[in-house]
Formats: structure tokens, C-alpha cells, sequence
């Protein structure tokens, strides 16, 4: 049974995946990859947390601009290849098999796929800044998993199948990656760029777009003929549908979130008034209307791995020292979101 499971691993890796990237870094077999994650995994929930247990919280305003900056650089180098090399070249939005010829255009693509792969890595210092920070908080199971399957769930996509139909799923992913690093840059500045970011409420309709868009261009493989693994067609698939689900968990929190903290406002409004004798606000009446999507989806908070919108400038700027000392350099320690702000009276 062992001999038949081990001749079957060989035989799909060395007669069915590409030939061209056998012997690129990482790609002659998937076990430094899923090492990695596991690695990633253990320090995130287990090995941070405990080297940090008896450390005060790190302050990583400048460090996270820095690093926000060249993200932002990174995933304009990867798109502009991939719209250059393929999908503003040529590329089929219907059907678009794998180039593997060793031609200059093919190649440039696949090590285009190499380096989104690459990418995969780099995100992992999400997490790790959120560690030490002692935001521990964010690192939710979710978090944890998404970030930790990526970089395998792309090494296949490298190893067998660099090009054609299934990097439009990267194409997209890092168009928005640009947008939403940019706006952890600019958040991660301070206060006075906040006039700047109206535009923030559009990230969750970016990101819904992009998942509709990667669903849409991938399931229509399962309907037609087309010379590209119908496998990595429910692959993608199957993640659309994950992030899809995980963003709806995220809005239903957020907007619950956000109604309470209403209701506390202004329950501690009518308490007050009550105290010095002050008319008492009239409830206000329900609204018979509902909103409609676009308001929902604009007037909620976006899924990003290194920010907030939870807090408002004043309450993240305005909070007294705690004991004495600078305030938590990423906001309030109940929020269950991700931040990238940094306090007034915090040193960097």
C-alpha cells in the first residue's frame, strides 16, 4: 500500500507537472512549502505568544509603512507583469490554456506565477507584526488558515499548471492587493491622512467584486471544452467560495458590532440627561425602508489583514495613557479587527 501511495506521488510529480520549474526554488517538492506553513501556524498561535507573554507590546508604526510601501511595489511588479505578459496580451477571458513551451512570452509568465507564489510568504508578516504587537486577537483561526494555505494551494498551481486560465485569479488578487496596502500605508501615517481615505468604504465592494469576478471566470470551465485541469478550475472555485463566507461572517460581526455600539452610546446619552435633569431624545422611529445592498456593502467596514475603520480618529487619538503610559499603539484591545494606527503619545 505504502510502495503504491510513494509511486503514485512520483509519478504525478515528475510525469504531470511542468517540466520548466522542476528545478526553481521550491518547486521540486511541495514538503519546504507545507513546512513553512506549519512553521507559520506554530509561531503565530503557539511560539509568538509565549516568547512575548512577558514583553510589553512592540511599536511598529514606522515599520508597517515601510513594509506596507513595499508591498504596494510588489504587487504593482506582479500585476503589471501579468497584464503585460498575458491578460492585456492576448489572453482568452473564456479559455486560456497553459502555455508550456520554453518561449520567452511563456516563460515570462511562468515566473510570474512563481513570484505570486513567492508573495504568499511575504504576507505572512501580517500575522507576525499582529504577534508583536500582542493583537493576538487578530490572529483568529480564520486568519491563520487563510494566510497558511495560500502559499501551498499556489505551489500547485506553479508546479503544474504556471499560466493560462487560472492566473486571472492572481491578476485580480493583486490589483486589490495594491489598493488595500496603499491604504494601510497611508492609514499607518497617522491622523492628518484621514481626509484622504473617503474612499476606504469602497474596499469591501472591491473585494466582493473580485470574488464574484474570480467565481464567475473559473466555474465557466465546468460547462465548456477547454484544454486547461478542470481540478484547478474547482480549486479556485472552492476558494472563492471560502472567502466569499468568510467576508459574510466578517460583515455580520462588524455590523452587529456596530449597532451596539450605537445602542451603548446612546443609552449613556439618555442616562446622562436623566442625571442633570435634561430632556430625554425621543427613540427614534424604525424605518420602514431598508437599505439596499450598495449601502451595505459601502457603509461597512473592509476585510483587511493590517487595519481598522472600527474606531473613529478621535476615540483612537483622543484616549487617555492607560496607568500612566502612551495608549496601545494599534487601538482598543476589544476590537476584533485588524489595525494599523498608531496612537499620539506613542514613540517610534
Amino acid at each position: 500500500m505504502l510502495n503504491t501511495v510513494i509511486e503514485g506521488y512520483n509519478t504525478l510529480m515528475n510525469d504531470y507537472s511542468d517540466k520548466r520549474v522542476k528545478d526553481w526554488f521550491l518547486m521540486s517538492s511541495p514538503l519546504p512549502t507545507m513546512a513553512m506553513c506549519l512553521s507559520y501556524a506554530f509561531i503565530v498561535k503557539i511560539l509568538g505568544p509565549r516568547l512575548m507573554r512577558d514583553r510589553k507590546p512592540f511599536q511598529l508604526r514606522k515599520t508597517l509603512i515601510v513594509y506596507n510601501l513595499l508591498q504596494v511595489i510588489f504587487s504593482s511588479w506582479i500585476f503589471f507583469e501579468a497584464w503585460d505578459a498575458a491578460w492585456g496580451n492576448g489572453y482568452s477571458l473564456r479559455c486560456e490554456p497553459v502555455d508550456y513551451s520554453t518561449s520567452p512570452a511563456a516563460m515570462r509568465v511562468a515566473r510570474g506565477c512563481w513570484w505570486y507564489y513567492f508573495s504568499k510568504f511575504t504576507e505572512f508578516f501580517d500575522t507576525f507584526f499582529f504577534v508583536m504587537r500582542k493583537k493576538y486577537d487578530q490572529v483568529s483561526t480564520l486568519h491563520v488558515i487563510h494566510h497558511g494555505i495560500m502559499p501551498l494551494s499556489v505551489w500547485f498551481g506553479v508546479k503544474f499548471t504556471p499560466g493560462g486560465h487560472s492566473t486571472f485569479f492572481g491578476l485580480l488578487n493583486t490589483f486589490v492587493h495594491i489598493i488595500m496596502y496603499s491604504y494601510y500605508m497611508l492609514a499607518a501615517i497617522g491622523p492628518q491622512m484621514q481626509k484622504y481615505l473617503w474612499w476606504k468604504k469602497y474596499l469591501t465592494l472591491l473585494q466582493m467584486v473580485q470574488f464574484i469576478m474570480v467565481f464567475i471566470h473559473a466555474s465557466q470551465l465546468l460547462f465548456i471544452e477547454c484544454d486547461y485541469p478542470k481540478a484547478f478550475a474547482w480549486i479556485i472555485l472552492l476558494h472563492a467560495v471560502m472567502f466569499y463566507f468568510l467576508f459574510n461572517n466578517f460583515y455580520q460581526q462588524s455590523y452587529k458590532k456596530r449597532e451596539d455600539k450605537k445602542k451603548v452610546a446612546q443609552k449613556k446619552k439618555d442616562d446622562d440627561d436623566r442625571a442633570h435633569n435634561r430632556p430625554v431624545d425621543a427613540p427614534a422611529p424604525a424605518s420602514s425602508k431598508s437599505k439596499s445592498i450598495w449601502d451595505n456593502l459601502t457603509s461597512t467596514p473592509c476585510f483587511l489583514p493590517a487595519v481598522t475603520d472600527n474606531d473613529t480618529c478621535d476615540e483612537i487619538y483622543s484616549r487617555p495613557p492607560v496607568n500612566g503610559e502612551a495608549c496601545s499603539a494599534f487601538l482598543s484591545d476589544d476590537s476584533f479587527r485588524h489595525r494599523a494606527f498608531v496612537s499620539k503619545s506613542a514613540n517610534t
